[in-house]
């Protein structure tokens, strides 16, 4: 039976240009989740867009003397391009700009002011008297109060992941110009987090078992830690965001925490619109039987396991996530890969040098799913070397030549098979099964090594029959033995596909299928004798070992 499955995907700041810490920790496991979910042949809706909102493109157009949309605008049409080339296959990438977005946000302020989860109330907040103006979280820094980090964010700490706001932090200071902030009042809107705690607690505790482990931990860490859930403003004194649907504010905006995640509904609306059809996103937010899954960085776990289910409990008739795999940080030359911090490998500079299967494959191979993963270019090279080129491509490469120039190029009748030869052919069928289990159960990293290691067992296979010698001596043996490793291909084309959609499609073609490589669902049949076969190519090629020097950091940082 098929299943119904809304993947919302982590929505970055067009700020600047997308690293490769991005993609392994938010990007690419939602597309391998999703191609094998579509392949199975379940209802899949895969949504994100670009969080223009967010401080950091206001920071940066400050810096530049630049309006916060053309920064917004100008990195989203990168980003657009990126996920075109990286093979990364959302349903809709879109932008928290759209009116669709502002209408479903200030629907739900409404909703939850009016019942009382959202109220007024006077807070303070740092004030930069030689520019005249309040500053925005992310426009303060200063010393963690819980970890004792010095470059805490007013919004956030990169190094424990605690959700901060600017009060919060020790000896703070202005971005622009190192002074001291004053503490000002002002009113803004709250959101009444702290009379969720309980439900949320209970939501964490029941049936939970499929969480990661670090995932929960820190939730339920923040629910058990004495204070819970606190209220918080989800207003801010800017001109730049979603407007408050209110009376009397003109000069403030929705807060980006509060409104960036409901980008995950007015995606989901805004794609129903699109397909000609618009209730089907109740499909995906109000059937029970649907699992909504989020990928994200684990800076942001905080918001996806604790403050926006409260906002679905408040909001009520929407699906509470049923999974959210944040993965850990990729560490560059021994920093976390930061846009803000310009400490990352940035991705147009590897779409540049890389063929994108390379990338992905690399990436899926280090994936920081439980621990923080280190990334090194010449780490890539050498898994592209000997276990794309050597262990995969290779198997690929010499079967098909092998069976094109012996066979002319159509695939030979085996006669009988040898018990050898069912053997692989029966582990391939429970190597396809076990990749598609690990995928749906979010692991990746399991799901790569199941396939390569069944490419390894087909590479001493191979060795073991010699097809290269009994073509000449013995023309049936080396039939039964190619057609054997074809059929082992054929699971391990489908079992790559989510990994490396673009080299499992090339090499589709080559065994002389026509269309797209999902067609048929998640299952491997055995190849039919006599149809032709395509021009075999190398799927890949052999790298150069990287020069001393890494690729220039490029993209732009969004301060110093």
């Amino acid at each position: 039976m098929s299943e119904t499955v809304f993947l919302g995907v982590a929505w970055p700041y067009p700020n600047g240009s997308l690293h490769l810490g991005q993609i392994a920790g938010a990007y690419l496991a939602p597309d391998i989740f999703a191609r094998y979910h579509r392949t199975a042949g379940n209802r899949v809706l895969m949504v994100s867009g670009s969080d223009q909102h967010g401080t950091p493109i206001t920071v940066r157009a400050e810096q530049e003397g630049r309006t916060p949309q053309q920064v917004a605008t100008s990195f989203h049409e990168e980003f657009v391009a990126s996920w075109e080339r990286l093979g990364i296959s959302f349903d809709l990438y879109t932008t928290t700009g759209t009116q669709n977005h502002i209408d479903t946000v200030q629907e739900m302020f409404l909703k939850l002011l009016e019942q009382g989860d959202i109220y007024k109330a006077v807070m303070e907040l740092p004030y930069c008297a030689q520019e005249n103006r309040f500053l925005l979280d992310r426009y303060v820094e200063g010393t963690c109060p819980f970890c004792g980090f010095e470059r805490a964010r007013g919004d956030q700490c990169d190094n424990c992941g605690r959700i901060l706001d600017p009060v919060d932090l020790i000896d703070p200071r202005c971005r622009f110009d190192g002074s001291a902030p004053e503490r000002r009042e002002s009113e803004h809107f709250f959101l009444r987090l702290s009379a969720y705690n309980d439900r949320v607690k209970a939501w964490l505790t029941d049936d939970k078992e499929h969480w990661r482990r670090n995932v929960l931990g820190f939730a339920l860490g923040i629910l058990n830690d004495g204070e819970g859930l606190k209220d918080r403003a989800i207003t801010r004194d800017m001109q730049w965001g979603v407007p408050i649907p209110v009376e009397g504010y003109d000069d403030k905006r929705i807060y980006v925490w509060f409104e960036n995640v409901v980008g995950y509904l007015s995606a989901a609306k805004e794609w129903a619109q699109r397909e000609g059809t618009p209730e089907a996103w109740r499909d995906f937010w109000q059937d029970p039987e649907t699992k909504s899954y989020y990928f994200i960085g684990k800076d942001n776990i905080w918001f996806h396991t604790l403050s926006w289910p409260a906002q679905i409990m408040m909001y009520g008739g929407l699906n509470l996530p049923y999974d959210v795999p944040a993965n850990q940080y990729i560490n560059f030359r021994g920093w976390k890969a930061s846009t803000s911090m310009g400490t990352a490998p940035f991705l147009p500079v590897y779409l540049e040098r890389y063929d994108p299967d390379t990338i992905r494959y690399y990436l899926a191979a280090i994936m920081p799913e439980s621990s923080d993963s280190d990334f090194s270019e010449g780490d890539l090279v050498r898994r592209n070397n000997e276990e794309l080129v050597s262990t995969w491509g290779n198997l690929v490469n010499r079967v098909l030549t092998i069976t094109y120039r012996s066979f002319e190029g159509r695939i030979p009748e085996p006669g009988a098979l040898h018990e050898t030869d069912r053997v692989l052919l029966r582990a391939g069928e429970e190597m396809l099964t076990s990749v598609g289990a690990s995928i749906a159960a979010c692991r990746f990293r399991e799901g790569l090594r199941t396939s390569m290691a069944y490419a390894q067992e087909t590479n001493r296979y191979l060795n073991q029959e010699e097809p290269w010698k009994t073509r000449e001596s013995d023309p049936p043996a080396a039939a039964r033995a190619l057609y054997t490793a074809l059929g082992a291909i054929e699971a391990l084309k489908l079992a790559l596909y989510p990994y490396l959609p673009f080299s499992a499609q090339q090499l589709h073609a080559m065994l002389g299928h026509d269309g797209p490589i999902d067609f048929n669902g998640w299952q491997t049949t055995l190849p039919q004798a006599g149809r032709p076969l395509g021009t075999p190519a190398p799927l890949f090629k052999k790298l150069e070992p990287p020069s001393a020097a890494e690729p220039e950091l490029v993209g732009g940082k969004e301060g110093s």
